[in-house]
């Protein structure tokens, strides 16, 4: 899912990242538009363009994993759009999230982007942006969190559903036994989606947890449990990359149990093609970054709150088949998709 450098904490002031561009370039100007006692935009200090708006959005993605590559592609172009300095940082530890949310804080930044897959340990840290009266929209996990931690906006995918939608697309290809696999435990978003699932489909069900920090073993694990019982004829990735793995695996036990998969990228696109893994439900990623950050733009310029600060703005489920892979494929080439 990233193929950029590991995670890394804000060093004092945040690392600017000059639109559309890869150098990054140490910056210790901006200050918050927003008054630490006032919840709404200041319409003199919003500027008609981005102005200096300095924003930080901080996820939990994870080394190695190109599905927050399309996030953050997504965010750079609203902010290569509008203007914005946007900082991207990441830490797949909880606690390692939290502080970068806490460096953001600490820097003054005009807006803060985050991800909720641990919610506990973020509402510390969002509740210190909202008492510095910076603005902090949801993007991918926390659907369900996300109104409670007094985020402004929330932009992403109702797990629970698209994990409803799968069940009735399994019962759909006559599937008996199906395996979710979930890939890092605890994490809010990925229980709920095997949750849905559970809810819909009609065949025997179980979810099975596995390290994903750890491919080798990922496969080793699937190979060996689609061996143990040959009657589970369908395993559920929550992840591009774990789909490819975990075709691997169910080639190797040899016992014809299919593979289908959350979240896309372009060799899930070419496998979903060549019929090695059956759909992918695509969430866009790419837009959930783009419209997380250009949510807290229209915010400090306009006033606007999308969704109404009541409702999240859904990105998916879209089912990526066979039939349609190929008008997807392009995207999938650049990136996008």
């Amino acid at each position: 899912m990233n193929t950029r450098p590991p995670a890394r904490r804000l060093p004092g002031r945040p690392v600017r990242l000059a639109a559309l561009a890869s150098a990054v370039v140490l910056t210790v100007t901006g200050c918050s538009v927003l008054d630490a006692a006032d919840d709404s935009p200041d319409p003199e200090k919003a500027g008609a363009a981005g102005g200096g708006t300095r924003v930080v959005m901080v996820t939990h993605g994870g080394e190695g994993d190109s599905f927050w590559d399309q996030v953050r592609k997504g965010a750079e172009a609203a902010a290569a759009k509008d203007g914005i300095d946007l900082t991207y940082v990441s830490d797949a530890d909880p606690q390692g999230q939290a502080e970068l949310v806490r460096d953001a804080v600490r820097d003054k930044v005009d807006g803060i982007a985050l991800t909720l897959a641990k919610p506990q340990a973020m509402k510390g840290p969002v509740e210190e942006a909202r008492k510095a009266g910076i603005p902090v929209v949801g993007l991918n996990s926390g659907i369900g969190a996300w109104k409670s931690a007094g985020l402004l906006a929330f932009f992403g995918q109702d797990e629970g559903v698209a994990g409803q939608a799968v069940g009735t697309k399994l019962n759909e290809l006559k599937a008996k036994n199906a395996l979710c696999v979930i890939h890092e435990r605890g994490n809010v978003g990925l229980e709920a989606r095997c949750a849905g699932m559970r809810k819909t489909f009609e065949g025997k069900f179980e979810n099975l947890y596995v390290d994903g920090s750890d491919q080798r073993a990922v496969s080793g694990i699937v190979t060996a449990t689609l061996r143990q019982d040959p009657t589970i004829d369908e395993v559920v990735a929550n992840g591009a990359q774990y789909a490819l793995v975990m075709a691997e695996a169910a080639e190797e036990a040899d016992t014809g149990a299919h593979v289908a998969a959350f979240d896309l990228n372009e060799e899930l696109v070419r496998a979903v093609r060549g019929g090695d893994v059956q759909f992918a439900v695509d969430q866009q990623p790419y837009l959930q970054g783009y419209l997380s950050v250009d949510a807290l733009w229209l915010y400090r310029s306009n006033g606007n709150v999308s969704g109404g600060g009541v409702s999240p703005v859904l990105t998916g489920p879209a089912f990526v088949t066979k039939t349609n892979a190929a008008s997807v494929a392009g995207f999938a080439a650049n990136g996008t998709r």
